[in-house]
């Protein structure tokens, strides 16, 4: 092992619609996460991966932590709680310009015990509303064990104050060897990355309709020299939710379609030719079978 090489893995936490996918992307300096409007686009447990002098940072992007009995929520508890488990480190990120309500304080209570290999990440500083003050007055009541040389407004968005984060965040990882090769931004599989993509093209068009209705599943993928042809469904729960899917003409399919094809361009080299399909998964949200294969792959 290289002498003073830090090696840690650090689970980002936080409410839906905090910017913790933004924020991974903006460290990765790599797309690794699909971001959206819409609360708890994350469903599973995303590594990307941080290379530097200092050694490397393997970041776990979990599902936002909230309140629901929901089965599908339940099970994107577990996926975090698992991430909490198991990390080095823990980066909270907070929106500043939400005022911290009860979800908030649930959080602060499962932290405080790890509250010693946990950073802060004031997130959203350039949005109109934000209010740095209260979010670390929230800090400071709630999770005193988080000092305030470990809180770092920032704005994963714009790039503001993440050096010095990532920085902070090397202090506190322990030495070790890199667990990835230094070229590897992520460990995501090619399908999980391509129905990721298709997943949040969707979903940024259909976010009034059905976010979370749906999902996507790689039905077949085949290289060949540097073209790769997919043939990919997108998976509602109702026979009715299809035509929003395809929209009039077709329409909206087709779109979703190319959006998909422009975003995986700029991930992989191959040539990518995307058969995208619909199909109907009855009640697929209430199937732990299906949550569990959604879920936990990667």
């Amino acid at each position: 092992m290289a002498e003073g090489k830090k090696a840690a893995f650090v689970a980002l936490v936080g409410r839906p619609s905090a910017g913790k996918s933004t924020l991974m992307n903006q460290v990765c300096g790599e797309k690794v996460a699909i971001v959206s409007a819409v609360p708890q686009t994350t469903r599973n447990a995303i590594r990307g991966i941080v290379n530097r002098e200092q050694g490397q940072l393997v970041f776990v992007d979990t599902p936002g932590r909230h309140d629901s009995e929901k089965k599908l929520n339940k099970k994107l508890m577990e996926v975090s709680d698992r991430a909490l488990e198991d990390a080095d480190l823990v980066l909270y990120v907070l929106d500043s310009t939400r005022a911290p309500g009860p979800e908030e304080e649930k959080i602060a209570i499962v932290l405080a015990p790890i509250a010693q290999r946990t950073a802060a990440a004031i997130n959203k500083i350039d949005a109109h509303g934000s209010d740095t003050t209260r979010t670390k007055e929230f800090l400071s009541q709630q999770l005193p064990g988080i000092e305030e040389s470990r809180c770092f407004p920032v704005s994963a968005k714009n790039n503001e104050g993440i050096e010095e984060l990532l920085s902070a965040l090397y202090a506190m990882a322990p030495e070790g060897e890199a667990l990835y090769d230094s070229e590897y931004y992520t460990d995501q599989e090619t399908a999980f990355r391509i129905a990721e993509i298709i997943r949040e093209q969707a979903i940024n068009r259909l976010r009034q309709e059905l976010p979370h209705s749906l999902y996507v599943d790689i039905a077949d993928a085949e290289l060949s020299g540097n073209n790769l042809w997919v043939r990919a469904f997108i998976v509602v729960e109702r026979e009715s939710q299809k035509g929003m899917v395809v929209g009039k003409g077709g329409e909206m399919i087709k779109a979703i379609r190319l959006a998909s094809l422009k975003e995986l361009k700029n991930i992989f080299d191959w040539k990518i030719d995307l058969d995208l399909r619909v199909k109907t998964g009855k009640d697929w949200r209430h199937k732990d079978h299906i949550l569990r294969r959604i879920i936990d792959r990667k």
